[in-house]
């Protein structure tokens, strides 16, 4: 089924979430300019933020009942129009209600687009290359944060608060054009099922959540995501520039790295899984680590950290997108495509809600610093930072403790299914041996035709 048409669907489905994802970042880099206009505190600021986050993590399992009810072409069309308003509203904001109503909107927008692009996936596409597609289905959509990061901050600095959110106002105009005009839910010639009933749509969502995978997706989602996510949308620029003593011009440079990192990995990623299906969570328990351990050396570094180092931190954040979406290759091969929308709604909550806990907890804590007097009248001072960003080791930490439980439960069910899956040492020697075995083969045919 892998036609043309199809796969002019899926650019055009990449094209909206990139936008939305555009949409979504806007603000983070708009952070101190945020500040001016609203007079906002930290925990002020955080809260634009967390309202949208909470708003797209609390709407991620309606929008999956709903894609599968109503298709994707309405919810990624529906999501465009939502964004635009936002962001319109944003513009003209004046105090901070007014912001948040537009931050709101936005995160509306947001949460339909990402899982209805990934619902067209199986759809249009043969299974062999949808883990591949989901990678860069995630990394192409965040070439949006390049769109905030380079012409959003050069407008915004140039023409002004207004010009810039209007600007990435209209490119939800557009995005909203191609979704009604090129998206299909079904092929041509292809029955499109009746959308479920409510009953049917409340035993969707349960079976959704009782089956073990899912559950294993949502806690990786929730483990992997938030970190590169806490750092991208809210605290990463002031961290960098007020804290770390970074120039505007090098910290938007370590944004558009973290930004370019996320897009090479994707792909490796994609084919990993593919090849290694049974060792997807191994891969987030690695990501998860090496995520604990930079923040462990930047956090605990006397004084400043070195730039290689913020170099390092930048890079394993970003692998953090692409590696939370092996979360949704969890969804998609323990559920049936009927609820495929479904679940991967499910799994798309936990990322965000952790998220979002995390950046409130962290404005709470700088303002609550500052406020005691440790910052010494600085309230995004380094070592304050140091103290507010701690936070994630306890949403790491409690995300790993969930995932190793959860993946007992998934490995005891495919065991009892007959699908047994052998410990990593026993795979990686069976692996040496197959590799061997085929040199032989290999050596002992040249040497036949010798």
């Amino acid at each position: 089924m892998d036609t043309r048409r199809a796969w002019w669907i899926w650019g055009t489905g990449v094209f909206a979430y990139l936008v939305a994802i555009t949409q979504r970042t806007s603000f983070g880099v708009a952070g101190l300019h945020a500040t001016e206009r609203f007079d906002a505190t930290a925990a002020a600021l955080s809260t634009f933020t967390v309202v949208q986050l909470l708003v797209y993590a609390g709407l991620q399992i309606p929008v999956g009942l709903m894609v599968d009810r109503f298709g994707p072409r309405f919810m990624i069309t529906g999501g465009a129009v939502l964004m635009c308003a936002g962001q319109i509203q944003l513009a003209f904001a004046s105090s901070i209600p007014e912001g948040l109503a537009g931050r709101l909107l936005v995160g509306a927008g947001d949460a339909m687009t990402f899982v209805s692009v990934l619902r067209l996936l199986p759809i249009w596409f043969s299974g062999r290359r949808i883990p591949l597609l989901t990678q860069l289905t995630g990394q192409f959509g965040q070439l949006g944060q390049l769109l905030s990061v380079i012409p959003f901050v050069a407008l915004l600095n140039l023409q002004g608060w207004q010009t810039a959110f209007l600007s990435v106002a209209a490119l939800s105009v557009l995005s909203v054009i191609l979704a009604a005009t090129v998206i299909r839910n079904v092929p041509s010639g292809v029955e499109q099922d009746l959308p479920p009933t409510l009953r049917q749509t409340g035993v969707s969502l349960a079976q959704a959540w009782k089956q073990p995978g899912t559950q294993l997706g949502l806690w990786s989602h929730f483990t992997v995501q938030f970190a590169g996510n806490v750092f991208i949308l809210t605290w990463g620029f002031p961290f960098l520039v007020s804290g770390q003593g970074l120039e505007p011009a090098a910290a938007s440079a370590l944004m558009t790295v973290f930004v370019a990192v996320a897009l090479c990995s994707g792909p490796f990623f994609g084919r990993w899984v593919a090849r290694h299906p049974l060792r997807r969570s191994s891969l987030v328990l690695l990501i998860i680590a090496a995520t604990a351990a930079v923040w462990l050396a930047v956090l605990l570094y006397p004084g400043r950290a070195p730039f290689w180092l913020l170099v390092v931190l930048v890079l394993i954040l970003a692998i953090g997108g692409p590696g939370s979406m092996i979360a949704f290759d969890f969804a998609r091969t323990f559920n049936p495509v009927s609820r495929a929308g479904t679940a991967t709604g499910i799994v798309n909550v936990g990322g965000f809600v952790s998220a979002l806990l995390v950046m409130f907890c962290v404005g709470v804590a700088l303002d609550a610093l500052y406020a005691s007097g440790f910052s010494q009248g600085e309230l995004y001072a380094l070592d304050s930072f140091r103290i507010a960003l701690s936070v994630q080791f306890l949403f790491l930490g409690g995300g790993t403790a969930a995932i190793l439980f959860i993946r007992r439960r998934v490995r005891a069910k495919m065991a009892a299914e007959g699908q047994d899956v052998p410990p990593l040492r026993v795979a990686l020697a069976r692996q040496r041996r197959l590799r061997k075995q085929r040199r032989d083969r290999r050596r002992d045919a040249g040497a036949g035709r010798r």
